[in-house]
């Protein structure tokens, strides 16, 4: 699924910011897209933490040739046994079995998400264990394609508004949130643009 504002959002940015600008012209044609359910993608998010993308990908393969589908009630069918097998750690087991269970328990409200805030989702994401702020952001983003969210605390965009925007020098928190005004609403639009200034092969999440 295709993020159906993006023609708007990067006209919009190119207009208001002529740095934009010059970015969102070197990736005419491209765009976010949606892939894989909330489930999975959480799920996968969790799986590939603190260890490099190779690895993830590695650990993934085995993930999803071990369970019979990425579902909540097949991963917590697995059990430790089986998931410990595919390479994931202790801790990151539980981890995904509590995403599982607030999936069964009805905590996690995906048909009502349409109706509710970014901030709604991140704090019933967050309250999952394993997943903080910056996973429930890149999943707003990725997965939910929700066009004006600002990860404040990304590696990436931090760099990226430094190259482009403050002579190198990585901005304050604060400095950064304050450079980010200049393209609301389309936040998440300018990050995703941001992060292809330092890397023309696109995010994946």
């Amino acid at each position: 699924m295709k993020a159906i504002y993006w023609q708007q959002a990067s006209s919009e940015l190119a207009q208001a910011d002529p740095v934009m600008a010059g970015i969102v012209a070197r990736y005419v044609g491209d765009t976010l897209v949606s892939r894989g359910d909330p489930f999975a993608t959480l799920t996968r998010s969790i799986v590939g933490q603190q260890i490099s993308v190779k690895a993830a990908d590695s650990v993934w393969s085995r993930f999803v040739a071990a369970v019979p589908a990425i579902t909540p009630a097949d991963v917590l069918a697995a059990g430790t046994e089986l998931l410990r097998g595919c390479g994931l750690s202790a801790r990151k087991v539980e981890y995904v079995g509590d995403l599982a269970r607030h999936f069964i328990d009805g905590k996690i409200h995906v048909t009502h998400w349409s109706a509710m805030s970014d901030a709604e989702i991140i704090a019933e994401l967050t309250a999952v264990r394993g997943i903080g702020v910056w996973t429930a952001e890149m999943f707003l983003i990725f997965n939910q394609l929700r066009p004006d969210v600002y990860p404040l605390d990304d590696i990436g965009l931090q760099k990226a508004v430094a190259v482009n925007y403050c002579e190198g020098q990585r901005p304050a928190r604060s400095e950064l949130a304050r450079i980010g005004e200049r393209w609301r609403p389309w936040r998440s639009v300018a990050t995703w643009y941001l992060w292809r200034s330092l890397d023309p092969l696109p995010v994946d999440y």
